[in-house]
């Protein structure tokens, strides 16, 4: 599900209005947590994974101007012999008339949002059974969803839309809504009041009459969650554009109100090149036998329903975001809602691809720092829900869009651009996860295998760890343009305690410059390279690759190397004679240690004890046994060494 965003494909973008973006996150971002909060405080049941739904033959009776559902739905299904009862979540707002087996009426027991069908007797394992359940009443209202109904346009024409994310279908059909089993395929008929339209998943079959109502037939062959379902009814606009990708010829049919078809045709127009984009830098559209397209509806986001998007505008990234759902999502599903950000932080992180390809030279770069300052707008927070049950944390725009955007973002620089892209890939082609589900465990695998490179350290940082860093960089450059510098990281958040990551760093003057990567193993590291210039500058992370804030760069007198200060005995046990080097003699100002976790801790001045001008003892007893960086500054110069504490 996305954000909206007030920006236009074709206006020219200020960085101002690339900013206000973040507002418009949080705002719509609480829209769909009071949409969800229903769902998520009503009990949830735990249906048993001794059935596999293979074919769902559909069929519900609406108008848009009536708030009622009546449907009845046949179920194919194959079982193992642990199955007793057939269950199915069905809100109790609903009534269900009867449940058919072959010619048999079943006995049923529909309490607590939970339909259960006593099945013993009827069943062999291993055989295709099927069922029907007849039903009807008035869906459950959130203002939101998951089954709506209201008017558009001047003349307050009806409309409804279903939207069931995470929990909401049962809110108006039976359905089993779990994280490991899709229904293989369906057929759905939908009767109508013969003056209205309706859309839904895969395939239009066709429309017959019969007296004053119309049935519409859809059909969908491809796997498909529960809450990916949906279909909405109105007077809609239909018009048909085409992509041009790389298996073939795409329709894109949209059904839009029309009063705003102008304006639909205008962003959807700019949304078929990130559909032809997206088609090539990941697999081939998913739903390629079928068709993909939106449907207008009354509300202030978006929903990725499968093979039809539904908008409630047509803005840049609403679509951009949309459509990437329909690779990460749809036909790879997250399989836990606590791991969200499979879905949304690679939807959210299209949207910037889209930008980095169509406009790389301005809003690309806007695009990075907007979403670095609304990640580091608070210190902590993980990728990872730790609470489904809280709605806010869930659909925290901060940290399952823009920090897991991100996320990915980082790891694309860690391994780099081919080894990131081709995991992917590996990832959408993947017969495990395509058109099934994906924990993060399995994208963390496809990564580490293309790039042989070990992520665990990332993930505890980045995705179950809190925070970021913030960089202190230090650093002189001599006349013969040699530049030696030091950095130093603190955290935001105490649950991380370094973050180890290349960190990219520019040196630069009017007339030259170069970006060069540096790997940081600990905070207090020193580094010593040769420059062809005088750098009159230096910038960390100048393209934004990193998550970090409040960085800060100092040009010092001169910032010496290990072999001009004299530190001994070392390794060492309780004191420390720490000798300056001949040409400063001044005072210690401060002294700092590092350790290898990259945590640097000042040191009290009092335990230093001077014996002569630039000679000093220091007690190392209180230190544990282990390795250290030291980094000591006077009034001239600053200096660090390395110390073993035996």
């Amino acid at each position: 599900m996305k954000k909206v965003f007030l920006i236009w494909a074709f206006l020219l973008l200020s960085k101002g209005l690339i900013i206000a973006q973040n507002i418009e996150i949080q705002h719509i971002s609480k829209v769909e947590q009071k949409r969800a909060i229903k769902d998520y405080n009503t009990p949830k049941s735990l249906l048993p994974h001794n059935y596999d739904l293979k074919y769902c033959s559909i069929n519900w009776s609406v108008d848009p101007a009536v708030r009622f559902i009546a449907g009845n739905i046949q179920y194919f299904f194959l079982h193992d012999d642990s199955l007793s009862h057939f269950k199915l979540e069905l809100s109790d707002s609903l009534t269900v008339d009867s449940v058919i087996f072959q010619t048999s009426n079943l006995n049923f027991i529909h309490q607590n949002n939970l339909l259960s069908i006593p099945f013993v007797p009827y069943l062999q394992a291993g055989q295709l059974d099927s069922i029907r359940v007849y039903y009807h009443g008035v869906p459950n209202s959130s203002s939101f969803g998951s089954f709506e109904t209201d008017v558009h346009g001047p003349s307050n024409v009806p409309v409804l839309w279903t939207l069931s994310e995470p929990y909401g279908a049962r809110d108006w059909w039976p359905v089993k809504q779990d994280m490991n089993d899709k229904i293989d395929s369906l057929d759905i008929f939908v009767n109508t009041p013969v003056a209205y339209k309706v859309a839904s998943n895969g395939v239009l079959v066709g429309e017959t009459i019969n007296a004053s109502i119309k049935t519409t037939h859809w059909k969908h062959r491809y796997p498909i969650a529960a809450y990916l379902v949906a279909f909405g009814v109105s007077d809609y606009t239909i018009f048909t554009q085409q992509a041009q990708l790389s298996t073939g010829i795409l329709d894109v049919i949209n059904y839009v109100y029309d009063e705003d078809s102008t304006e639909a045709q205008i962003g959807i127009n700019t949304m078929l090149n990130h559909l032809v984009y997206f088609d090539s830098l990941f697999v081939p559209y998913p739903f390629m036998n079928e068709k993909y397209g939106h449907l207008q509806f009354n509300w202030g986001g978006g929903m990725e329903h499968q093979t039809i998007s539904f908008v409630g505008g047509f803005s840049y990234e609403l679509l951009a975001h949309e459509l990437a759902h329909q690779w990460f999502g749809d036909m790879v599903t997250t399989g836990s809602w606590q791991e969200l950000w499979l879905n949304e932080g690679f939807a959210s992180y299209c949207t910037g691809l889209c930008y980095e390809r169509f406009s790389p030279q301005l809003y690309w770069k806007i695009w990075k720092s907007n979403q670095i300052d609304f990640i580091t707008s608070s210190p902590g927070g993980s990728v990872f829900a730790t609470d489904t049950n809280d709605v806010s944390l869930l659909f925290d725009a901060r940290l399952r869009y823009s920090k897991a955007a991100m996320l990915l973002h980082m790891i694309r620089f860690k391994i780099g651009d081919t080894h990131f892209f081709n995991a992917i890939r590996n990832y959408l082609s993947n017969p495990l996860f395509q058109y099934a589900y994906a924990r993060t465990s399995d994208l963390k695998s496809e990564l580490e295998s293309e790039s042989n490179q070990n992520l665990n350290e990332f993930f505890n940082d980045w995705y179950w760890g809190e925070g970021y860093p913030s960089y202190q960089l230090q650093y002189h450059q001599d006349m013969a343009n040699s530049l030696q510098f030091t950095l130093n990281q603190t955290q935001s958040h105490p649950s991380v305690s370094f973050f180890e990551m290349p960190v990219p760093i520019k040196f630069k003057n009017s007339s030259s410059d170069t970006t060069i990567i540096f790997d940081h193993l600990y905070s207090g590291q020193s580094f010593t390279l040769q420059l062809p210039f005088q750098a009159d500058s230096v910038i960390i992370d100048p393209d934004y690759w990193l998550v970090c804030k409040d960085n800060a760069v100092t040009e010092t007198r001169q910032v010496q190397i290990r072999s001009q200060i004299k530190a001994f005995p070392n390794p060492g046990l309780k004191v420390l004679n720490v000798y300056l080097p001949e040409n400063d003699q001044s005072e210690i100002e401060k002294i700092t240690y590092s350790t290898n976790d990259g945590k640097t801790t000042p040191i009290n001045k009092n335990i230093l004890e001077k014996s002569s001008p630039g000679k000093y003892k220091l007690d190392v007893s209180f230190l544990s046994t282990g390795f250290y960086t030291f980094a000591i500054s006077t009034h001239q110069s600053s200096y660090y060494f390395q110390f073993v504490k035996l």
